[in-house]
């Protein structure tokens, strides 16, 4: 079926729709890498979002059950040039398009996604509406835009109540955002005991559990939105070791005093060089995200930088144990390069 992406400026891209046949709105921003769109289709920072990939071809080794990042599919519409018909892969358990109707996500193919990507370069991410051709008006347009809204993502994706995984290792206590399944993968792995927490917990009641690390997870959305969280985290301060990557690395910089602000486009894909100045090493990272701290909190100082932006990608804390990332260490999709975060992370812990 003919459908339209319609773009905040005015701009409009025709193509077919796939998957779930019906209109979707989100913000729609771009990821550059060349695989993995199973564990980008189903990462929770992607709550809100209409993802176009970079790369031509996606859809050409199916998608398995095994690989999800959550329980289901989080974005808001997903667009590529060209969808594959029929998977190669003896992993593959069901098509992409079979799996997004059925998970009803909205696709949009055979657009020139090269240039929706320049576009969305020169002017920043906006919002866009993916149309059944001939089925939406001017004036729905404009209502769309208007009433949407991402600020109630975390609310959504975070864990509706606590969960504890067993472990023989360390107490680590997570705090959901919008986590992704390879984070609690990558500290199980570890030997760790998990306990997680939904977005809006209480100090009192996390630290009724007496855990040995806080960990503060990936999620979506505008961390200035968060005020109870920020709130919360400055009752934690000094009590517990804290890490966190993502949103997680961004609430723990405004609960210290820093301040964030939104990239133009974004970072989002698996092949963004990060320079760790401890170790005076360029590694090549995942990243997913639309905020950064540009103002470091006092007390606190960069021990990575973005290598293309100089931006900051992670900090610690001169006095207390306080460790944080930008980038996804767990990877899912990208290179393993900077696993070794998570040993770090334990070396916080008491």
């Amino acid at each position: 079926m003919k459908a339209n992406l319609i773009l905040e400026n005015g701009m409009v891209f025709k193509g077919k729709a796939f998957g779930y046949l019906k209109n979707t709105v989100g913000e729609v921003v771009f990821n550059t890498g060349m695989t993995g769109y199973q564990e980008v289709l189903t990462d929770p920072s992607y709550y809100g979002q209409i993802v176009t990939m970079t790369y031509p071809l996606i859809g050409n080794y199916g998608i398995n059950l095994e690989d999800m990042e959550s329980n289901a599919p989080k974005v808001k519409g997903f667009i590529v040039r060209e969808k594959c018909k029929s998977s190669s892969n003896f992993r593959s358990e069901i098509e992409l398009e079979d799996y997004l109707k059925e998970n009803k996500i909205t696709g949009l193919e055979g657009i020139d996604t090269r240039a929706l990507t320049k576009i969305l370069r020169n002017s920043g991410t906006m919002k866009g509406i993916i149309a059944l051709e001939n089925d939406i008006s001017k004036h729905e347009i404009e209502t769309c835009f208007n009433y949407f809204s991402n600020k109630e993502a975390v609310s959504t994706v975070t864990t509706k109540g606590k969960y504890i995984i067993k472990g023989e290792g360390k107490h680590v206590a997570i705090i959901d955002f919008g986590i992704k399944q390879n984070i609690i993968r990558s500290f199980l792995k570890r030997g760790c005991k998990v306990t997680v927490f939904p977005a809006t917990s209480k100090p009192k009641d996390i630290l009724k559990e007496d855990p040995d690390l806080i960990f503060l997870s990936n999620g979506p959305g505008d961390p200035e939105d968060l005020k109870e969280v920020i709130e919360n985290i400055k009752e934690l301060i000094g009590k517990k070791p804290i890490v966190g990557i993502c949103l997680g690395h961004q609430l723990l910089a405004l609960s210290l005093g820093g301040k964030t602000s939104k990239l133009k486009f974004g970072h989002r894909g698996c092949n963004h060089p990060v320079k760790d100045l401890e170790r005076n090493r360029v590694h090549i990272t995942s990243q997913n995200h639309g905020y950064v701290v540009d103002t470091l909190p006092e007390n606190m100082e960069v021990t990575h930088i973005n290598v293309n932006d100089q931006t900051i990608e992670g900090m610690k804390h001169k006095n207390f144990p306080i460790f944080s990332v930008q980038f996804h260490p767990e990877a899912s999709p990208g290179p393993k390069d900077s696993d070794y975060i998570f040993d770090r992370f334990m070396e916080y812990s008491l």
